[in-house]
């Protein structure tokens, strides 16, 4: 007997009763969704029941509106309900913000409602299932090969040297970080003891495996000779002399042999003074906890995929979807019952916009930038360590990882690009410029030493990709396409074809009076690229961009001390500031670009700490400290001060992060450059801005401010400072600690306690106001539904 199958949206129970009573029939449904969640028998009461509650996919159900149930509302007047206070500012839980945004996120983000949203579980199958060295992408049907391999179907091995060529006077070629005396493999470029070694896994890293020349003068640091190769003393065997390949550690341990100290564990994935202990490598998400992470690179379990195997296809089981997707009514197509036919599976999921789609990009812009990396720090925010715990790193730059993580995790994500309203493009440029040259095949050649051009040619690549394989760039022009440059200058080195794009950055720079490369380290200088590759836009357009806060590590002993919360009675202070303050100091940074010169004329003036001729800023006084030496607790200094300085270092630094965390008023000099969401959120609610050419009158200008004034400031300081915390991402690591090993940290347990929105949810909040207020959108008419009454979906003048 054979029963019409047509289209069903259905419920997850609903699917697994009709899978059942189908199956029951004879009907043969290729087993790739599990969707058997009852007894597979039921009665064909209850079949009747289910079947009355389901909707054919191909029927059309209007929307019923509020007029038609008689529930009318009056129209929101946002400029009555929400009016500006003394500072021109709105607020909006809790931060001010500028007018405009805070009325609109007041009146109409905070009554979003969910829509209906299909989502599309993709069966696309990529050429001998990757040969095993690689995911597949079920979208699109291709493969991404793990490091070291390529080809459709990844069967292609690279031979990725560690070494460049040699040269009469160096055996090993010119020294590259992956540079290697011993055993290199050539699918990442990476070097170890080899075969024939006792530990033919541990790592003969840079030094390691060449001779070392002691100093020679007391204090002066020890020079390596590259190419002289130190292979007796690494392979020995001779327990008197300094080994390194066959030292068994606790042997070492306990002193019994000598071992070369230049060899350490700088791999990830590996632990203790011998690198004995395998640990847990660094990966997007830790793969999801559906898939095994291989030293940065993904490799997800059977029907997963994308750089974090957060994605299902049509061959996962619907009760291991992520929370994203969940719950999920799913349509079971006709042709799922045809033998061998694969299809695409659409599944309605309930959402809030603004709604995100992520490329899943080629793995050479992201998992291969973290699986070759030959330094377990470089370019993320977290480590491993022998216990598998959490070690959260001081890289600033470790915002571009935590945003990546949120943004894969969301319940803003969507697969369905034709509802999606921006596009995320995951290129870490972080790893990029920390990795640029430390192999020869991320040789620099072609760009004349600069990371900034090598940098913005990986960016052109992505964006070529994204035309080639989506249809999604042209729709827009890409203006509504989001790129993440977390580097010191931002965005100044993107490629002129994605422009038109929102950058988010940590650099501010609208080029309105520093026109130039800002930073002193030549190597990211961008005046050199070509205007046939950068185009002539600037660093930053307030109109379209954002600057995100840099990464800032969990401290769990200033969250414990509430040091964000000090009153003003509390804070002795009056002004603060701890860094370089140029070559007039001792260790100071000898580039009179340094800083653009601020750092220094702040000095002159106000220096409390004596420069290398012994004398003191010009206006030195007892409540102002600017010094260059460093704190025994630099946090509790920021938090016993009323104002602290924010200034630049090469490109952005991270001291507007430092200040707000520690409830301090950011001192902001830094002409034509905005600090982060300062184009979004009302500065003179919690700030003070101050001209570079008003640094002799700074402190002058502080004193003005009344003890109102100051204490307006603290206040709304203490009411924003969570925005600039990664919240979300640290709390998904906390969650996955406990799942994984049934712990939860001291950081973990303090950040449980932080309810207030963070980095992202601010984010998530700008892009809502600028879906319906950007002037773009204004002219593209999509049938979509929004959440949100008729007033809320444009512009109002």
């Amino acid at each position: 007997m054979m029963l019409p199958i047509q289209k069903w949206k259905c419920s997850g129970s609903q699917i697994a009763t009709v899978a059942s009573v189908v199956a029951l029939v004879s009907i043969v449904l290729v087993s790739m969704v599990h969707l058997f969640w009852f007894p597979l028998v039921p009665s064909f009461d209850y079949f009747i029941q289910a079947q009355n509650s389901c909707l054919p996919i191909n029927g059309s159900v209007e929307a019923i509106t509020d007029q038609a149930k008689g529930n009318l509302k009056p129209p929101i007047d946002l400029d009555r309900q929400f009016p500006s206070d003394l500072h021109k500012a709105v607020v909006f839980r809790g931060a001010p913000w500028k007018a405009e945004i805070g009325r609109w996120l007041a009146g109409c983000h905070s009554i979003s409602n969910e829509v209906d949203i299909v989502e599309i579980i993709g069966g696309s199958g990529c050429k001998n299932e990757c040969s095993g060295q690689g995911v597949c992408n079920h979208e699109l049907g291709h493969c991404r090969c793990f490091h070291g391999y390529t080809g459709e179907g990844c069967s292609e091995r690279l031979q990725l040297e560690c070494n460049y060529a040699a040269l009469p006077d160096r055996p090993y070629g010119r020294w590259v970080v992956s540079i290697c005396s011993a055993h290199c493999d050539t699918t990442k470029a990476m070097c170890f003891c080899g075969e024939g070694t006792k530990y033919p896994n541990r790592p003969v890293a840079e030094s390691c495996g060449f001779q070392v020349k002691l100093p020679s003068e007391p204090g002066a640091p020890k020079l390596t000779d590259w190419a002289k190769a130190d292979l007796d003393n690494v392979f020995t065997t001779n327990s008197s002399k300094p080994g390194w390949c066959n030292v068994d550690p606790a042997e070492a341990y306990a002193h019994k042999v000598k071992f070369k100290e230049e060899c350490d564990c700088k791999y990830d994935g590996l632990w203790g003074r011998f690198c004995e202990v395998p640990a847990v490598c660094t990966c997007i998400n830790q793969c999801s906890g559906r898939g095994h992470c291989r030293g940065g690179f993904c490799q997800c379990n059977s029907g997963w995929y994308g750089t974090d195997c957060s994605i299902p296809s049509v061959a996962s089981s619907v009760r291991e979807w992520p929370q994203w997707l969940r719950p999920a009514q799913v349509d079971i197509p006709d042709s799922l019952h045809l033998p061998g036919k694969v299809d695409n599976l659409n599944a309605v999921v309930k959402k809030k916009r603004p709604l995100i789609y992520v490329y899943d990009l080629p793995p050479d812009f992201n998992s291969l930038l973290l699986e070759g990396r030959h330094f377990k720090l470089e370019c993320v925010n977290r480590i491993y360590d022998d216990q598998n715990s959490t070690l959260w790193t001081d890289q600033l730059y470790g915002a571009q990882m935590a945003l990546y993580e949120s943004i894969l995790a969301s319940p803003h994500r969507t697969l369905n690009g034709d509802e999606a309203d921006f596009f995320f493009v995951p290129v870490l440029d972080s790893c990029i410029i920390t990795r640029a040259d430390d192999a020869p095949h991320l040789t620099m050649k072609e760009h004349k030493g600069l990371r900034s051009s090598l940098t913005l040619e990986y960016y052109r690549k992505a964006y070529d990709h994204i035309v080639e394989q989506y249809p999604f760039w042209n729709r827009s022009s890409g203006r509504d396409h989001i790129w993440f440059f977390s580097w010191d200058e931002g965005a100044c080195y993107a490629p002129k074809e994605i422009w038109n794009s929102m950058m988010l950055v940590h650099w501010g720079n609208t080029n309105s009076k520093h026109k130039h490369s800002t930073t002193a380290y030549w190597a990211d200088n961008w005046n050199e690229i070509s205007s046939d590759k950068r185009g002539n836009h600037p660093c930053f357009d307030p109109d379209k961009d954002l600057v995100l806060p840099a990464w800032k590590s969990p401290d769990v002993n200033s969250l414990s001390s509430k040091l964000w919360s000090r009153t003003r009675e509390s804070r002795k202070t009056l002004f603060y500031f701890n860094g370089n303050l140029g070559p007039a100091y001792p260790n100071g940074r000898p580039e009179a670009s340094y800083s653009m010169g601020i750092r220094q004329k702040l000095a002159e003036e106000f220096g409390s700490s004596p420069n290398k001729e012994g004398k003191l800023g010009k206006q030195h006084a007892e409540d102002v400290i600017v010094t260059p030496l460093r704190a025994e607790n630099y946090h509790l200094d920021l938090a016993s001060s009323i104002f602290c300085g924010v200034f630049p270092g090469d490109g952005w630094s991270g001291r507007m992060e430092d200040s707000i965390l520690q409830g301090c008023i950011p001192v902001v000099i830094q002409d034509g450059i905005f600090l982060p969401y300062e184009n979004v959120l009302n500065y003179e609610s919690f700030a003070v801005r101050i001209s570079e050419d008003e640094i002799p009158n700074l402190i002058n200008i502080l004193r003005v401010f009344n003890e109102t004034e100051i204490k307006f400031r603290l206040a709304n300081v203490q009411k924003i400072w969570q925005r600039f915390l990664y919240r979300d991402s640290i709390m998904l690591e906390a969650e996955r600690q406990k799942t994984s090993f049934g712990r939860m940290a001291e950081w973990a347990a303090q950040f449980s306690q932080l309810i207030e929105d963070d980095v992202f949810a601010t984010l998530v909040q700008v892009l809502h106001y600028k879906l319906h207020n950007d002037p773009w959108r204004q002219h593209v008419h999509v049938k979509k539904e929004f959440g949100l009454p008729q007033e809320c979906l444009f512009k109002s003048n």
